[in-house]
């Protein structure tokens, strides 16, 4: 191993250190991968493919990975609306709207943007999907703050309810956990590893994937974003979906996923093991494309940049077998894949740090900024900007974090960046009047979804 020094960018930075083997970076307390990991890896399997050949087999990996999760090779006509705007601070607006997904549903989703009245700016401004992890929505802390955040930034930022979470579930529940169980024939309880409850797994992630795509589709249809600088932020579960969405759908430009990452190679691992059926079912069904995590890898590389952001001691995505050498591993044979190591991952791991959402904090936000360039803050800007602990902020702001969550080494020990955001109220976020919602909650709740499937109703095209 050998290490070099770089010197010193600013006094806001410590040194760089540069490990060319296996490619790690260590930066301001965490290690980085993906600098030099392909300086000495061969192109392997690309060797004996021609550029054409490499895109149709990337593109019948593609097409596998759509058919095994009920993703239709058409996505459904958007019919977004806009119910209507309120402004949570000062130079932001955030428009509450709904959008179309699968099967005849609808997405709420609040969409947060810079002020035009306040805040001007010349040409289009980015865009940047929160996804959201399990159990949180639209109303989760990290969702609101990076849609001000970020809107502050000169970004329209989207965040909507996961399927059975907030306007999505029959009793306005978040943190609910609704589509957890698994389901069975016949309206009986289903079982991981029972077939009608595998395919039940799928068809919910193939949901799920739509959900997030129709995000994207809403912002390319604004005429002030750029759609070829849209970004995808997801978290936990919503990382999990993020990477296999922004492996099949290239009008993303670029994805983070934090506290997330860990897709198993080929047999069975962490996925495959987790209880939830959004998840395990899925990567069950992915194992036709062979090695899932490089295979997944090599296709987010073609569509453009990906930040893994983790902590070494995140027990929920079991970092503990997912060390850099594990990312660096799977990095390298993704390269193989592709003969390239162009946009292939970058990883960082925040030593003594577990579960969080860390594109709040001033590496994600710079990161992110390099990759879709925001209107209003630079490198120096982000470089300079204050920042907010999370734990001090969600006390003092009446925001409700879960106390385990809000432990020093999980979202609460955050230093997001930006000052002076405020909580933001419950019955704000909330996009539909309630006489609408009522009458509309037929095409909103996982209640209702988990009927129509059933009665095969809106079946995907495939």
């Amino acid at each position: 191993m050998q290490t070099f020094v770089h010197p010193k960018r600013n006094a806001g930075f410590l040194r760089l250190y540069i490990l060319v083997w296996k490619g790690m970076v260590v930066m301001r307390g965490a290690v980085w991968i993906g600098l030099g990991v392909c300086l000495v890896v061969g192109v392997g399997q690309a060797q004996d493919l021609t550029a054409k050949q490499r895109a149709v087999r990337d593109e019948g990996w593609r097409r596998e990975i759509r058919k095994a999760l009920y993703v239709p090779e058409r996505l459904p006509a958007l019919e977004a609306k806009t119910w209507s705007t309120f402004s949570p601070m000062a130079g932001v607006l955030a428009d509450r709207v709904t959008y179309q997904t699968a099967n005849g549903m609808l997405v709420p989703a609040v969409v947060y943007r810079p002020d035009p009245k306040m805040m001007h700016w010349k040409g289009k401004l980015p865009g940047v999907v929160v996804v959201n992890g399990h159990g949180s929505d639209k109303f989760g802390w990290y969702a609101f703050y990076s849609g001000m955040l970020f809107a502050k930034a000169g970004a329209v930022v989207v965040t909507y309810d996961m399927i059975g979470e907030g306007e999505r579930n029959s009793e306005k529940k978040s943190k609910a956990g609704s589509h957890d169980a698994w389901v069975g024939a016949d309206g009986q309880p289903g079982a991981k590893g029972n077939p009608v409850s595998e395919d039940w797994g799928r068809r919910l992630a193939g949901l799920m994937q739509v959900d997030l795509m129709q995000a994207v589709s809403y912002l390319d249809a604004q005429p002030e974003v750029d759609a070829k600088r849209v970004a995808v932020l997801g978290y936990s579960m919503g990382a999990f979906l993020s990477g296999i969405t922004g492996a099949i759908d290239p009008r993303i430009h670029a994805l983070i996923l934090s506290g997330g990452g860990v897709y198993d190679e080929v047999g069975p691992g962490y996925f495959e093991n987790n209880p939830l059926p959004c998840q395990s079912a899925p990567m069950r069904a992915l194992r036709e494309v062979g090695d899932r995590a490089a295979v997944l890898a090599a296709l987010n590389a073609d569509r453009g940049p990906m930040l893994v952001m983790n902590g070494d001691n995140d027990t929920v995505m079991d970092m503990a077998h997912h060390p850099p050498e594990w990312f660096a591993a799977v990095r390298s044979r993704a390269v193989a894949l592709r003969g390239t190591d162009a946009d292939m991952f970058t990883t960082v791991v925040y030593p003594g740090i577990s579960h969080r959402t860390s594109w709040v904090d001033r590496d994600g936000v710079a990161w992110l900024s390099q990759q879709i360039h925001f209107a209003f803050w630079g490198e120096k800007d982000i470089a300079t900007a204050p920042v907010t602990h999370v734990s001090t902020w969600a006390n003092a702001n009446g925001v409700s974090i879960a106390p385990n969550y809000m432990r020093e080494d999980r979202e609460g020990g955050l230093d997001a960046l930006g000052s002076e955001f405020p909580g933001i109220k419950r019955e704000d976020l909330m996009v539909l009047p309630e006489s609408d919602w009522q009458r509309m909650k037929g095409e909103l709740t996982y209640e209702s979804w988990v009927g129509k499937v059933k009665a095969g109703a809106s079946a995907p095209a495939r």
